[in-house]
């Protein structure tokens, strides 16, 4: 592993950490070895122990006294919770879009969605994950809201972790996607509060069925 030198030692370790978590390397429920994940990436202790602590405030993995670190479980209370959150915070920041955007932001919107269909086509699901992210962060922009800003930035990494697990469903997965963009583009153009806000919870509750049923597969 290559650390970059722009960001601090512990930020990086996570970052590492996360996408492990994320990307299934490491297993819901998992135990994380401190002196072994230490060893495999060429750092001290202390900075798995600093990143873990990072990680546990971000909820993806738990200290347990006497037991150690765990990856947390996606379990169906914990993904139910975060997506009620979730969508309480994304009808709010869609609202402030719609009602506050410029011609800019609909061009960006409109440039990602061109990009992610693309991408759809071709079969990149890495890249069309990233753009994804890059879609949801015009809205989260316009938050505007200390306490709000902080629970986003915590709640990312699951959302992400659950994103990758949906798409993991097959292609039918990646078209709603792409349908959800395209209805929610179209709501935020019209400036149609209450369209883009059926389509946010609609396609959200969609998306968490479509976790659990990834976690509860045998």
């Amino acid at each position: 592993m290559e650390f970059k030198p722009k960001e601090t030692l512990t930020e990086q370790v996570a970052q590492h950490i996360e996408n492990m978590i994320a990307f299934g390397k490491l297993k819901s429920g998992e135990r994380i070895y401190e002196n072994a994940m230490a060893k495999d990436l060429n750092v001290s202790h202390g900075s798995i122990r600093e990143a873990l602590l990072l990680l546990e405030k971000r909820h993806l993995v738990r200290n347990i006294p006497r037991k150690g670190c765990t990856v947390t479980e996606l379990d169906e209370h914990f993904v139910k919770s975060l997506y009620e959150m979730l969508l309480l915070i994304l009808c709010h920041t869609g609202t402030k879009l719609l009602l506050n955007r410029t011609e800019d932001d609909l061009h960006n919107l409109e440039s990602l969605y061109q990009k992610m269909s693309q991408c759809f086509q071709q079969g990149r699901l890495m890249e069309f994950l990233d753009l994804g992210i890059q879609y949801t962060q015009i809205s989260l922009a316009y938050a505007d809201n200390y306490f709000m800003v902080s629970a986003i930035q915590d709640l990312w990494p699951s959302a992400k972790r659950c994103a990758f697990m949906a798409l993991r469903e097959g292609p039918k997965v990646l078209q709603d996607n792409l349908d959800q963009m395209r209805h929610s583009i179209d709501a935020i153009k019209a400036r149609d509060e209450e369209e883009l806000i059926r389509i946010i919870n609609f396609y959200g509750q969609e998306q968490c069925d479509q976790v659990l049923a990834s976690v509860n597969r045998p």
